[in-house]
């Protein structure tokens, strides 16, 4: 059953900690900062947390924006959530679509600090379409398997 929902976490560490509960192989991560990102990285960096960022992997994304509570933190699944969790919904009828995703090459000017990726990573887009109006609302990062 596809989910989309957010939550509110107080703590780094909170965050940390839901972003484990999620981990699952492979599962990747995508940080930024007002003065870079990090690119695409398997294991969370020592400078973790960042203000944004992302972890994905074949099942979901969760996204994460820091505000004066902590961090905002936005769940989309093509499954339910863990009970523990206690997402809010977004929503109730989600269509979703596989896409294939491309890299820009290591030397893109968009990046000028260089944007780097594992280079066997197999990336895809996963788009969530609310069912009733047709629009899509979100865009995953996903793990094609």
């Amino acid at each position: 059953m596809i989910f989309v929902g957010y939550k509110q976490v107080s703590s780094p560490e909170e965050l940390q900690k839901l972003l484990q509960n999620y981990y699952q192989q492979p599962s990747y991560y995508f940080l930024r900062w007002a003065y870079t990102v990090s690119g695409i990285l398997a294991d969370l960096p020592a400078d973790f947390p960042s203000p944004e960022g992302q972890m994905f992997n074949s099942e979901l994304e969760l996204r994460w924006k820091q505000n004066n509570d902590g961090y905002q933190v936005l769940l989309l699944s093509q499954n339910q959530p863990k009970p523990e969790s206690k997402f809010n919904p977004i929503g109730k009828e989600w269509i979703i679509c596989d896409r294939n995703a491309y890299f820009y090459d290591t030397d893109e000017t968009k990046f000028p600090k260089g944007f780097t990726y594992p280079e066997k990573l197999s990336l895809g887009q996963r788009y969530f379409q609310d069912a009733k109006t047709s629009t899509i609302h979100f865009v995953a990062l996903t793990v094609k398997t």
